[in-house]
């Protein structure tokens, strides 16, 4: 991987983490393992990641054909992988422009390989932290367009922000600052699963940047002033899961998720 004197190979990375578990390659020794102790306290944790990613698949469909929307604001992007918001959304409306936001150094060096879109539509990159929200928006304004609706994706973000009053502000704050037809699509590990509150405990002994697992209420809130998507917030395989759908019961009640769109 490419060398950056930002990047930490000693101390597990959130993002690199999860790339691991979603079966790719741009992690250290350091991610794997915690990603190993991870799957050993609560083996379904890679199907949780699958869960969210087939989650992201299915809103950004969704807020494209059906709700109309042609830009997005993706905070917390991530490594890149198979079916990234622009993709998605570019293979239905070419013009879709999307603007990806993450912190992590390692994220940006891939994320300006990959992350390109089609010649009709846009996409851009902003390293930032969720925590500075006026940074991230007068930097996406260099994108979109804030006078027309924007599809908000903040997935497995929020749990990075331990404070549970700032999380729910930045929330506000983000949505705030979006047009009337806007969406938020959240989604965040929940505290309802003993298992995995007991692995990611572990993992923040460990990791640069804790993970906060909140109530599924807590998790709701976040969509308050907003016209909730049906079906409301609700396991991330239980929102609009595509026809024959298989659930796993250990996975329910994991992370939840929903679909606000601003009046």
């Amino acid at each position: 991987m490419d060398a950056d004197p930002r990047i930490d190979p000693t101390t597990p990375h959130s993002a690199r983490v999860w790339n691991y578990l979603l079966g790719g390659k741009d992690n250290y020794a350091v991610d794997r393992e915690a990603g190993d102790n991870l799957l050993r306290m609560f083996p379904d944790f890679a199907q949780v990641a699958r869960l969210q990613r087939e989650f992201l698949k299915r809103v950004v469909t969704y807020l494209v054909a059906e709700a109309g929307i042609r830009q997005f604001l993706d905070i917390g992007t991530g490594l890149p992988t198979a079916d990234n918001t622009h993709e998605v959304a570019q293979r239905i409306a070419p013009d879709s422009r999307i603007v990806y936001v993450d912190n992590d150094p390692l994220v940006l060096v891939h994320a300006r390989a990959l992350l390109t879109g089609t010649p009709e539509g846009m996409t851009d990159y902003i390293e930032a932290d969720v925590r500075d929200p006026g940074a991230i928006l007068d930097g996406a304004a260099k994108t979109l367009d804030f006078s027309r609706p924007i599809g908000l994706m903040m997935l497995s973000i929020i749990g990075q922000v331990p404070d549970s009053g700032l999380a729910a502000d930045l929330v506000r704050r983000y949505v705030a600052a979006l047009p009337s037809g806007s969406h938020l699509a959240l989604s965040d590990g929940v505290n309802a699963n003993p298992a995995l509150v007991e692995a990611v405990s572990f993992y923040n002994e460990r990791a640069a940047f804790p993970y906060t697992l909140r109530s599924p209420e807590q998790v709701a809130d976040y969509f308050d002033g907003l016209e909730l998507v049906e079906p409301g917030v609700v396991s991330t395989p239980l929102w609009r899961p595509p026809p024959g759908a298989g659930q796993q019961p250990s996975t329910v009640i994991s992370a939840v998720c929903g679909v606000g769109r601003k009046p």
